[in-house]
């Protein structure tokens, strides 16, 4: 196995470790991730009328994931604290039964924001969820992924979609 397809996450004695980024270049970084929460019709309608009895579904939903894109390095073990320069969360309606999720991520770092941008998407949907549970226990959340990132010693990636 070559240096380049080792998995950095181990240490010499197989065991996790948070990697070390010292050496490496701050530069501007940016994540993008998707996800959606699709619903019976009714609920979306109600959704978007605001309706539902917990309050404003999309506006405690948007706050929920940029929260979370900000604790991410709370939850997910190997994850480096970063300092967010920016968190934005769109919604989409797909359809009569489906929302449709968008995070954009941004920092100037030594490294990336994907972990944040799919932690936001999932407490965004999650959240969704939540509020709507009471009157629809049938929602499905996801597929959740990572739409593209730039900056890093990785260079850019863009997810086609196919």
């Amino acid at each position: 196995m070559s240096t380049h397809d080792q998995l950095t996450h181990f240490n010499e004695q197989n065991r996790a470790r948070m990697v070390d980024i010292s050496d490496k270049d701050v530069t501007k970084r940016e994540a993008v991730a998707r996800s959606r929460v699709v619903m019976k019709p009714e609920t979306l309608l109600r959704v978007k009328e605001g309706k539902i009895s917990k309050g404003d579904v999309l506006a405690v939903a948007q706050v929920a994931g940029i929260m979370a894109a900000k604790k991410t390095s709370d939850m997910i073990p190997m994850c480096h604290p970063l300092a967010l320069t920016g968190v934005d969360v769109t919604y989409e309606f797909e359809g009569e039964d489906t929302i449709g999720v968008w995070v954009k991520v941004k920092t100037t770092g030594k490294t990336g924001v994907e972990m944040e941008a799919l932690t936001a998407a999932s407490a965004v949907t999650l959240t969704i969820y939540d509020m709507c549970k009471a009157m629809d226990k049938e929602m499905v959340i996801g597929p959740t992924y990572l739409v593209k990132k730039t900056g890093g010693k990785s260079g850019d990636y863009e997810r086609v979609e196919g």
